[in-house]
């Protein structure tokens, strides 16, 4: 069957994450996108490593892995769009595609005639949408944007990481881009939304999307604790602001990740634990009278969770019902058998390394299932195809852009 979006072309001007991530779902889903890169260098997070994937010999071939994680499906032309002769091939690739995916600098690509308002005139029924860290208007529109910096302004380092008094206190960002990551799924969300209403209408509208307005957005809970008390939610390490308990307990030979999502769990973890009394006692008996008095319960818990291994603990709380997992480094998580089973890892041939490791969509669809059509495109993979097969450029003309290093192609 053919995927879901095998009707729809994307022009990809996104670089580094959270535009490649939203063009990669695209991708995954069966749109042909058109990745742009700068000749010579390409996409900047090429050259982010190492580590770099190697070939059969040991050699890198740099191809970096942050790179490859988020380009699987596309397609790589090198187009120099800085130059006249580049500007006029991608406002007509632009003629001949559904979506526009882009995070330049607000106004950055007006002037070479590649911003929204000029491709609307030659192609009304486009979708362009915009990455920008702060949108498209406001006090901060024109600064750039990084995860990072929006981590902390956003407000997601002030509710994650030790407590200031306790040993490793302080703010910390996640291990990964989050902001980049929920705004690439966002920008993934509003194009679906756009291409619906184009069903509908046949127009195409401008989408305009900032990490930080998804990073304030994505804290849910957190922010409504606020909105509804006025004081603002403090970090508490691994546990949970509204649940307890519900966090990780040290164990005889590491750590454990403890649930508890009601009352009955609770009483089922207290007789496991070997302090039943605990869950009659009225400072513990409900989850509201569990967060009140917190600081008392959490050191009872914390003796008996030591007595026993992770892996005893897992063993036994899932078989009395009680949530509960263990903390696993990646090695783990790769080898685990439900992850094995539901197949999200992937290995793709590759033209330099011979295959390449990827990790799979997590989207299931029973009807128009997802094919990993091609693996991260080497840099000019495909610019002499796109432009034969798309603008009907001749031989002279292809020969002449290359001299002129408007383009660059893959050696």
């Amino acid at each position: 069957m053919p995927g879901a979006l095998s009707h729809i072309r994307v022009l990809d001007l996104s670089r580094v994450l959270a535009g490649p991530w939203c063009t990669q779902n695209l991708a995954d889903l069966g749109a042909e996108v058109i990745k742009v890169e700068k000749p010579g260098s390409g996409d900047d997070t090429r050259a982010w490593g190492p580590p770099y994937l190697q070939d059969a010999a040991g050699n890198d071939t740099g191809e970096s892995a942050y790179y490859l994680s988020c380009n699987r499906g596309k397609k790589s032309l090198a187009l120099d769009i800085s130059r006249p002769a580049g500007q006029r091939i991608a406002r007509e690739l632009a003629r001949h595609c559904d979506i526009l995916v882009e995070n330049y600098k607000v106004g950055g690509l007006a002037k070479y005639g590649l911003d929204w308002d000029s491709l609307r005139e030659i192609n009304p029924r486009l979708i362009y949408c915009s990455i920008t860290g702060f949108g498209q208007d406001g006090p901060y529109a024109a600064r750039p944007g990084y995860d990072f910096i929006v981590q902390g302004m956003g407000g997601l380092m002030s509710v994650t990481g030790e407590r200031d008094d306790a040993p490793g206190g302080g703010p910390q960002k996640v291990g990964v881009a989050v902001a980049d990551l929920f705004t690439g799924m966002y920008a993934t969300v509003a194009v679906l939304a756009a291409l619906t209403f184009r069903e509908r209408t046949g127009q195409g509208q401008h989408i305009d999307l900032a990490l930080l307005d998804t990073q304030v957005a994505m804290l849910a809970n957190q922010n409504m604790n606020f909105l509804t008390t006025g004081k603002a939610p403090e970090r508490k390490g691994n546990a949970h602001p509204n649940i307890v308990p519900y966090q990780t307990f040290a164990t005889a030979d590491g750590h454990v990740i403890l649930a508890v999502g009601n009352d009955a769990q609770f009483r089922r973890f207290c007789e496991l634990a070997g302090c039943a009394g605990l869950a009659d006692d009225v400072r513990f008996a409900t989850n509201r009278a569990r967060v009140a008095h917190r600081e008392a319960l959490i050191p009872l818990l914390a003796p008996p969770m030591r007595q026993r291994t992770t892996h005893a603990w897992v063993e036994a709380l899932e078989a009395a019902g009680v949530p509960c997992g263990p903390i696993n480094p990646l090695d783990d998580v790769f080898a685990d058998p439900q992850v094995r089973h539901r197949g999200m890892r992937i290995d793709l041939p590759h033209p330099t390394a011979g295959s390449v490791p990827l990790v799979a969509n997590p989207i299931r669809l029973a009807a128009s299932p997802i094919e990993y059509a091609a693996p991260p495109p080497l840099l000019g993979e495909h610019t002499q195809e796109i432009l034969r097969a798309l603008l009907g450029l001749p031989e002279e003309e292809l020969a002449r852009l290359r001299d002129d290093n408007v383009i660059g192609t893959c050696s």
